[in-house]
């Protein structure tokens, strides 16, 4: 797999920071790492494969640079603001927030059931919120099975 300039919005954060284990844990091909975060938290240090990355306050600058690939977890506002000038830098966003989740023209994604909606991402990806990735897998096969109808989910 081709080495990827990856972003983290939001790095600091408890999302941010798991992002940073599960890409770890999975030997991620990562060619540049970047991580941003709000002015409060800028400067943070980050361990990342042994080495350590200075966090960056996130500006409409940051995506001046090659980036391939931002992953963003910093809430609805910051995505609202910064993925829309990620994407005009080229850069396809996966956003963790609820943001872009009911736009017609963002991918609403769950990679276990929905993989090739990626392919009509137009810079931007969502995903739905934790409790709702969870439910949509096993709802999945038995919509597959059974033809659900309708289903009201609270959390």
């Amino acid at each position: 797999m081709k080495r990827v300039n990856l972003a983290i919005v939001g790095a600091t954060g408890m999302v941010g920071r798991t992002f940073l284990k599960v890409l770890e844990e999975r030997k991620f091909p990562i060619k540049n790492l970047y991580l941003f975060s709000s002015e409060k938290s800028a400067g943070t240090e980050l361990t990342f494969r042994g080495k350590e990355y200075k966090v960056e306050a996130l500006t409409e600058e940051s995506f001046d640079r090659d980036i391939d690939i931002a992953l963003f977890s910093a809430g609805g506002d910051v995505s609202k603001k910064f993925a829309p000038i990620a994407r005009d830098h080229g850069v396809i966003v996966v956003d963790n927030s609820s943001a872009w989740r009911m736009e017609n023209d963002v991918p609403l994604v769950v990679p276990e059931v929905n993989p090739k909606d990626v392919d009509w991402n137009n810079g931007i990806i969502a995903n739905p919120n934790c409790s709702t990735i969870q439910s949509v897998v096993p709802l999945t096969k038995l919509h597959e099975a059974l033809k659900i109808k309708r289903i009201v989910y609270s959390t």
